[in-house]
């Protein structure tokens, strides 16, 4: 429970009432949660929509359907899913409309699923959709090590492209490269602009950043004639300046990603993004690499893990 905005160290484990449940709801026990960076802005009071405290943290859920209300016939108790909210997925228990979320394959464990809509489907759409990768592009992908950045290595090696994968550390690397990326950059060893220069000479296609900052630009320079810049987030927490000679020079395009927005203007292919990516779940060819599991009670250590940049992959709540 958040009563209070401000850092990680603000939430409260309590005992609330169990969530009401409304028409066209059902409720989960939800067996496993996971962290993303705006949890931790959300808590801050930073995030581009506030929340008024009090709330319950969290946004990524899965677990076995308990309850369906009496108009419900898409889903019944026993059914395992996985979905998001935007508050609410940090506690025993969740009501979410019934349409919100997704069944979870059998051949899937529910940490897996709780760790997977979220970053591989931002990953996804902006790979597939705003970035237009093709199987051979060279593809560089900012913030390797995050969820979202390690989901688009995922991704984008599994649509056929190679992967240059640029991160903060060696061990960020070093899974970023167990997942398919070819090249691998670490962004403090020296200048990044140059090493992307010699690991990619001729440039590259695409551009995947999470991130933002200092590393926007050296990325946006790296890329050759039409090629694609696809900002996410700012992670680094700081907008970039691009110089847009950059972009007139090369023709370049640079698009944004944001889910709700993605969702109004391209629901078909957001359709179409979304039965790939879950066939590649149920297939086990895609899976969430989670650096790191905290029980409920550890819930302040598991947002302090994502908001100060330490994670691996994504961070993973156990319930009890």
């Amino acid at each position: 429970m958040c009563r209070e905005w401000g850092p990680p160290e603000v939430v409260e484990i309590e005992d609330v009432p169990a969530p009401m449940l409304q028409a066209g709801q059902i409720r989960v026990d939800i067996h496993a949660a996971s962290v993303n960076f705006p949890d931790v802005l959300l808590v801050a009071g930073e995030y581009q929509i506030k929340v008024p405290p009090p709330f319950i943290v969290g946004s990524e859920f899965a677990g076995p359907v308990t309850e369906v209300a009496d108009d419900v016939t898409n889903l019944k108790v026993g059914d395992r899913v996985f979905g998001t909210a935007f508050v609410g997925a940090f506690a025993e228990q969740i009501t979410v409309a019934a349409l919100a979320v997704t069944r979870t394959p059998d051949t899937v464990d529910d940490a897996s699923a709780a760790a997977f809509g979220v970053a591989h489907r931002t990953a996804y759409n902006s790979l597939r959709t705003p970035g237009a990768v093709q199987a051979g592009e060279e593809v560089i992908v900012l913030g390797a090590g995050g969820g979202v950045g390690l989901a688009a290595v995922q991704l984008a090696v599994a649509l056929g492209a190679s992967v240059t994968a640029v991160a903060s550390s060696d061990e960020k690397l070093d899974v970023a490269k167990q997942y398919g990326a070819t090249t691998l950059v670490n962004h403090r060893a020296g200048d990044l602009r140059q090493a992307l220069k010699d690991a990619l000479p001729g440039g590259a296609d695409v551009v995947i950043d999470p991130v933002g900052g200092d590393l926007a630009e050296p990325a946006l320079r790296s890329l050759r004639g039409g090629g694609r810049f696809v900002t996410v987030g700012f992670a680094a927490g700081t907008i970039p300046r691009i110089p847009l000679n950059l972009v007139l020079l090369k023709g370049i395009q640079i698009v944004g990603f944001e889910y709700r927005d993605f969702i109004a203007r391209h629901g078909d292919e957001l359709q179409r993004n979304d039965e790939e990516l879950l066939g590649l779940l149920a297939r086990r060819e895609v899976l969430p690499h989670i650096g790191a599991r905290f029980p409920l009670d550890d819930v302040v250590g598991a947002l302090r893990c994502v908001g100060d940049g330490q994670a691996i992959g994504k961070v993973v709540v156990d319930l009890p």
